[in-house]
């Protein structure tokens, strides 16, 4: 059985630190926030899964750090943020692998969606001290598509319908998800 965190920030500078010791899915949720998580997996064979949705209109900073410390891990990092303004946001995303642990997964994947003009970065680093591991990283920062906006608009719905659906598909995305747990977030959504 898989333990389910669900966090949800609203403008603040948060700092979480996370020893994984059993299998866990994280579900974070923030509105402009600065914020720095730690995940260690300290015992072999523990599976984490942290799906991270970011609302921005500050200049803002998301680090995110997964270090592998026993053998057998796997992390899989899902990180989808969308600068609303003007603004600077940034994913520092950190996967490590020490020299002792062998046989994990170690992927991430970022996608940043720029509603207007923001300037967004993307660090998708991977420090691997063993060749016995699996790891991958994707960086994508843009607009949503043009193609997906014009066939949502072509059956009828309005652009801004169109983008709002896209927002919470992208930000809130699975029928898993507890809404009630995220309500402030999906609030927050409308208001885009």
């Amino acid at each position: 059985m898989n333990k389910i965190l669900y966090i949800v920030d609203k403008d603040e500078q948060n700092d979480y630190h996370y020893d994984i010791s059993e299998d866990t899915i994280i579900y974070h949720y923030s509105i402009n926030c600065s914020t720095h998580v730690e995940l260690n997996l300290v015992k072999e064979g523990v599976k984490v899964y942290y799906y991270n949705n970011v609302i921005n209109y500050d200049d803002n900073t998301f680090t995110i750090s997964v270090n592998h410390k026993s053998s057998n891990t796997h992390s899989e990092l899902y990180n989808h943020g969308v600068n609303v303004l003007h603004h600077k946001f940034d994913f520092i995303v950190n996967g490590s692998v020490s020299k002792e642990s062998s046989k994990c997964i170690c992927n991430q994947e970022n996608q940043i969606i720029n509603m207007k003009d923001g300037k967004s970065t993307i660090f998708p680093n991977l420090f691997i001290d063993n060749y016995d591991v699996e790891s991958s990283h994707s960086a994508y920062i843009g607009k949503f598509s043009f193609e997906k906006v014009f066939y949502m608009m072509s059956r009828g719905i309005s652009k801004e319908d169109a983008n709002h659906l896209l927002l919470n598909g992208f930000l809130i995305g699975s029928d898993s998800i507890d809404l009630h747990k995220i309500e402030l977030f999906v609030k927050e959504i409308e208001k885009i």
